[in-house]
């Protein structure tokens, strides 16, 4: 160990020398450090070594009120150059999310038609058709009249085939040497938005363990089923997205009703939803129920769009994709 030090130390020629005693003290304290693995030969460590810089006293004040910030912030600079950004908002407030960027948000149309409903005519569509709605039984059951919590459970299912069908149509693309038409960004960006609305019904409805023991069972049966659907049939794992749209937006509709009947709080709007969805300062969990409701209907749309194509007798990439349809 002591050798192995000594060596490295002595290795950094652009270092002036270093007695053994601060070497060791260096390498053996517990001080804040990352290790950083070898790989293969002589890695001069002087240039390895990362720093951590605290924010600023005058930073720390200003974020103070940034409950749902960058908590501890830490600003890690490393030899490799990546630095963390910092950006403001157009009233050149700091932004304070660093799992979605200011130019990510965006103003939900809730002008869509929330009716529309695809008649299943095919045997392939009725069986999809058929299987969502056997799927709403035991939610029902489960989660009663719960809904910030059946709106979390809805979410990380949702958040699967955009995830899948993007996933597949990449290796497609690669194996191929073609374009995907746009509609690889497109399904990521739908799951990234369905993702988005667990992140913020998380603030909202706080699941116990039992609930996160389901979310870890039904996501991996989900996943599988779903994965092996897409691979036989795309237009029916489309289908079926569409069909669970449909219901989603059932589930909001539903969610609206107990709010307005005063059966759930209307509590302020997290301050994630505020900035994603650029709500209203004042904004109530009803405005997130809206705009997200809003969301499923596009999601709708997109899907059953994408089922009709290969009805069609066509590859999806011969359609432009409808990238940032929100």
């Amino acid at each position: 160990m002591i050798t192995t030090i000594l060596r490295r130390s002595l290795l950094d020629a652009s270092k002036p020398a270093t007695s053994i005693n601060a070497v060791l003290s260096h390498q053996l304290a517990p001080a804040k450090h990352f290790r950083v693995p070898e790989m293969g030969g002589v890695r001069d460590l002087s240039k390895m070594t990362f720093e951590i810089k605290n924010t600023s006293e005058e930073e720390k004040v200003s974020s103070k009120d940034d409950d749902q910030g960058n908590k501890g912030e830490q600003l890690i600079v490393s030899y490799w150059g990546v630095k963390p950004m910092k950006i403001t908002k157009e009233d050149g407030t700091q932004w304070k999310w660093t799992c979605f960027r200011p130019w990510e948000t965006y103003k939900a149309d809730l002008s869509i038609d929330l009716k529309k409903h695809h008649v299943p005519s095919t045997l392939p569509d009725k069986f999809a058709y058929w299987m969502v709605k056997s799927l709403r039984w035991p939610t029902d059951l489960f989660f009663q009249r719960r809904y910030g919590c059946r709106a979390m459970m809805l979410e990380t299912v949702a958040a699967v085939p955009g995830m899948v069908g993007g996933m597949l149509m990449h290796f497609k693309s690669l194996r191929r040497f073609e374009q995907s038409g746009g509609w690889i960004k497109a399904l990521l960006e739908e799951a990234e938005n369905e993702r988005m609305h667990l992140m913020t019904f998380m603030e909202v409805a706080k699941p116990k363990w039992y609930e996160r023991a389901l979310v870890i069972a039904v996501q991996g049966v989900f996943f599988n089923a779903y994965l092996l659907g897409y691979l036989i049939s795309p237009k029916f794992a489309h289908r079926m997205v569409g069909y669970l749209e449909e219901e989603a937006i059932h589930s909001y509709t539903e969610f609206l009703k107990e709010l307005d009947n005063g059966n759930i709080e209307n509590v302020p709007a997290p301050a994630i939803a505020i900035d994603y969805w650029r709500l209203e300062a004042d904004a109530t969990l009803r405005d997130v129920v809206m705009v997200v409701r809003a969301d499923e209907a596009h999601h709708r749309d997109v899907n059953h769009y994408a089922s009709d194509i290969h009805y069609q007798g066509h590859e999806l990439k011969e359609a432009p994709a409808p990238i940032g349809y929100h």
